[in-house]
């Protein structure tokens, strides 16, 4: 082992192209990555605030992200998420780099979202109208990588971000050279925007439907990915019952995905229904006759993967 374990910083991590996250993100369940094998996520309380851990491996990488979750911070003028990722050669358990967890992490969310959907986004080459709920830097970048995605396949027509606050939202004056355009949620202009998009992405705090999901459009792709708790969500029944649902893996769903557990709990869907990640990655591109919902909480192997990524982008390898 070196003396010195790399460390790559936010700049680092944010050099690997985001189509080539999402491509080895595909890649890796192309391989046979076994999406259930991983351990669960867990968390140890502390005075201020706890430490959320997430070990995975795949092929010749192993890893760990450490998150510090300090609810105080915004308080002090610091993220209320810090981290790192920890990267170690599967078979020696041999350090290999150090990563920004929180770039890593921002990363990792929106390539997850379009590695979920790419296969049906691309099915269609007409003028993408783009909407994201939300305001902070998940929402920012699910429109950037969407927008990356996207370049050379299909072109955007819009990009809309719907936020409770539009006066103290703080966000990109364009995307992918379009001219961004800010509603306030629950209003008449939210739901034009609804009724008009090809693509919505709900990253929020919310724990409660968003929206009226008779408003979306049939042949609407929507992601959620914003909560990762069983009575917390962002979609209503309704629209998982009209949908073709996508998840990262049925036992987490259940576990974790508030979206799909309350619709199960309903009656409207069973979980032997769900469409996971695996089947997906393996289908061509193709359209579907009623909306797509992905929905992502997140697992621990999607980071082993990127994290391998961002290190083979840079060029170089330690020993």
């Amino acid at each position: 082992m070196s003396s010195q374990i790399p460390f790559l910083d936010a700049e680092a991590v944010a050099r690997l192209r985001p189509r080539d996250a999402v491509q080895a993100l595909i890649d890796a369940l192309r391989g046979g990555l076994d999406t259930s094998a991983g351990a669960p996520r867990s968390r140890a309380p502390l005075t201020h605030g706890a430490f959320l851990m997430m070990p995975a491996e795949y092929g010749a990488d192993a890893g760990v992200k450490v998150l510090g979750l300090a609810p105080g911070n915004p308080e002090r003028g610091l993220p209320s998420i810090q981290g790192l990722f920890l990267l170690f050669d599967a078979e020696t358990l041999t350090p290999r780099a150090v990563l920004d967890g929180a770039e890593l992490t921002a990363l990792r969310t929106p390539a997850v979202s379009l590695a979920g959907i790419r296969h049906h986004l691309l099915a269609d080459d007409s003028p993408l109208d783009l909407l994201i709920f939300g305001g902070a830097i998940q929402a920012v970048r699910h429109a950037t990588v969407t927008a990356d995605v996207l370049d050379g396949h299909r072109p955007l027509g819009s990009v809309t971000f719907a936020v409770r606050s539009p006066q103290s939202a703080s966000l990109p004056e364009e995307v992918a050279g379009l001219p961004v355009r800010v509603v306030q949620a629950g209003t008449p202009d939210a739901d034009a925007a609804i009724r008009q998009a090809g693509l919505i992405h709900c990253a929020t705090s919310a724990r409660e439907p968003l929206f009226d999901s008779a408003l979306v459009r049939d042949d609407a792709i929507v992601v959620a990915m914003g909560s990762h708790e069983p009575d917390a969500r962002e979609v209503d029944e309704y629209l998982v019952a009209r949908s073709r649902v996508i998840v990262e893996d049925r036992d987490n769903a259940m576990r974790e995905a508030g979206d799909v557990v309350l619709a199960v709990e309903a009656g409207v869907i069973a979980p032997e229904d769900f469409v996971t990640f695996a089947d997906i990655a393996r289908e061509g591109s193709h359209r579907v006759d009623r909306p797509v919902l992905f929905k992502s909480v997140g697992m621990a192997w999607e980071d082993v993967v990127v994290a391998g990524a961002v290190v083979a982008a840079q060029g170089r390898t330690w020993e």
